[in-house]
């Protein structure tokens, strides 16, 4: 017997999400607060970070995945793997990822491997620390100011999703003068702060 429990989101399986702690300590480390303060994935969503759990043995001939890809136009499609075997400089190189930046388009990333963390900025400047498992596909919108980092287990394979050519370019902070940004404060942080006020207008 199979029992299904009401308002349980298939996604967290997979997918994660936290306030980070102020430490310094390793980046590979989950840098829970204490006590730990998690988010929900609708919370996330509300930041315009979107996600899905997939089937990540069979992305080849995934429908749910092939619906995706077309709904929202990601043509382009390569894997990236990080880890001291397939990363030459590898230290360096997650260090380099850990830098706050932002893109131009979105970033789409489908973990078929591993794990790994995506920090993102939430309204008031806090660290959000998203924890993707294998089977686990997020999008992170243009303009937003985020990093990645492996965990612990310093290994993630990952599916790249792009619309069109693929560009890459990551823009350091600041750079809130790119109309980028600028969208995504306008979409997603401005709005925020509207609605707060006509609430308790």
């Amino acid at each position: 017997m199979r029992f299904v429990i009401a308002d349980s989101d298939a996604r967290e399986e997979v997918i994660q999400a936290w306030y980070m702690d102020d430490s310094n300590e390793d980046q590979r480390l989950p840098h829970h607060k204490d006590p730990k303060e998690f988010i929900s994935l609708d919370k996330l969503a509300e930041l315009g970070v979107l996600s899905w759990r997939l089937d990540a043995d069979n992305y080849e001939t995934d429908e749910e995945l092939k619906k995706i890809r077309e709904a929202r136009g990601y043509s382009y499609m390569d894997f990236c793997e990080v880890c001291p075997a397939k990363l030459p400089n590898y230290e360096e190189k997650v260090k380099s990822f850990f830098e706050e930046h932002l893109h131009t388009d979105e970033e789409i990333r489908y973990c078929v491997a591993g794990s790994g963390y995506f920090d993102v900025r939430d309204r008031n400047e806090a660290w959000i620390r998203v924890w993707v498992k294998k089977g686990a596909m997020i999008v992170l919108p243009a303009g937003i100011y985020h990093r990645f980092t492996v965990d612990s287990d310093n290994y993630i394979k990952a599916m790249r999703l792009f619309v069109g050519e693929p560009v890459w370019t990551p823009y350091n902070r600041p750079h809130d003068h790119l109309p980028a940004r600028k969208e995504y404060v306008d979409n997603f942080v401005k709005v925020a702060g509207d609605r707060a006020i006509d609430t308790s207008a």
